[in-house]
């Protein structure tokens, strides 16, 4: 079973089919609490049922020959990361940027380095609405050393989704908006320390031209879900099993706490919220809210960032915009 619901019924609707004894397969996040996350995989193991969670971009070919080169040593030991993600919408109301956009990146992160991070801070900007941030730079320390930032922001009027990873020995760039023969270079960088007599020694970077490395154009989508169904048919436990759902999800959450205590930020920074109520034949967009109790009448359609207020009483086949 696929699940590609609003977020704060991903764990409802994941318990009720793995109960049910399907195998599951989860969009992100896996849930919006970390105990009810790990419930999920309780339930998972107990029943041997296959639990993934849709991190896509762990499945992209580029990412997967990124993974590649850490893990061979190409790079050497890293050092820092940080990505990119930006892009003019899809604004929303029900939950804020770093939700909506950078389970993708931590995923990726936590993928090459191993390791969950000891430190984790963020901080938001509140542009569009006060209590939802646009714009957040969440910056994570890890134990060995390593140290990564991931800067995601909906107001940009360009589309930016860049992941740089920079070891002792080499850095790579993937870049998902260059074509595939660009999507991801290497540069054989290296900081050199030169000698200064018995003054010590300075830092002399060395630069060279950037390697293409070969990568076989793939559909990530398409490759995510073809894993799901071999490893329900090989017994296999997911590459993004619900476990690592929850690694993804303890730091979206450390990141949420660093969010409302930052300076100037709001009491709450908002996960997913609860969907509005739904009305028989009435439509809805995603971006609007209907407080209860109202009154909607059939062939109503309520459009873009529509905020009805309790007790409002609306006819038949009307159209609500802002």
């Amino acid at each position: 079973m696929a699940i590609a619901a609003p977020a704060v019924l991903h764990a409802s609707l994941a318990r009720r089919a793995l109960e049910a004894g399907k195998h599951v397969f989860v969009e992100k996040p896996l849930a919006l609490q970390v105990d009810e996350a790990e419930a999920l995989c309780t339930l998972a193991d107990e029943r041997d049922r296959r639990l993934m969670v849709g991190h896509l971009l762990q499945y992209h070919p580029a990412f997967i020959k990124l993974r590649q080169l850490v893990r061979d040593g190409v790079l050497g030991r890293l050092q820092y990361l940080y990505s990119n993600r930006l892009n003019l919408g899809k604004v929303r109301r029900e939950e804020d940027i770093l939700w909506s956009f950078a389970p993708h990146d931590l995923s990726m992160i936590l993928s090459l380095v191993g390791q969950e991070p000891s430190e984790v801070t963020a901080t938001g900007g509140y542009y569009l609405h006060k209590a939802i941030a646009d714009v957040t730079t969440t910056h994570l320390a890890f134990p060995n050393g390593e140290q990564a930032h991931v800067f995601v922001c909906w107001l940009p009027p360009f589309k930016e989704q860049k992941l740089v990873v920079v070891g002792e020995l080499a850095m790579a760039v993937f870049d998902d908006g260059e074509p595939w023969e660009h999507k991801l270079l290497l540069y054989p960088h290296k900081i050199e320390w030169r000698q200064l007599g018995a003054g010590g020694a300075i830092p002399v970077p060395q630069r060279a031209e950037a390697d293409p490395v070969a990568v076989e154009a793939g559909e990530p989508l398409r490759l995510e879900c073809r894993h799901f169904l071999d490893c329900i048919e090989s017994g296999c436990r997911p590459l993004t099993d619900g476990r690592e759902g929850v690694r993804v999800l303890r730091v979206l959450s450390r990141a949420t706490e660093a969010l409302g205590s930052a300076a100037g930020a709001p009491k709450a920074s908002p996960r997913p919220k609860a969907k509005t109520p739904s009305f028989p034949d009435v439509q809805i967009h995603e971006s609007a809210y209907v407080d209860e109790p109202a009154e909607i009448g059939a062939g109503t359609k309520l459009w873009h960032f529509v905020h009805i207020l309790p007790r409002t009483r609306i006819g038949k086949n009307c159209s609500g915009k802002t």
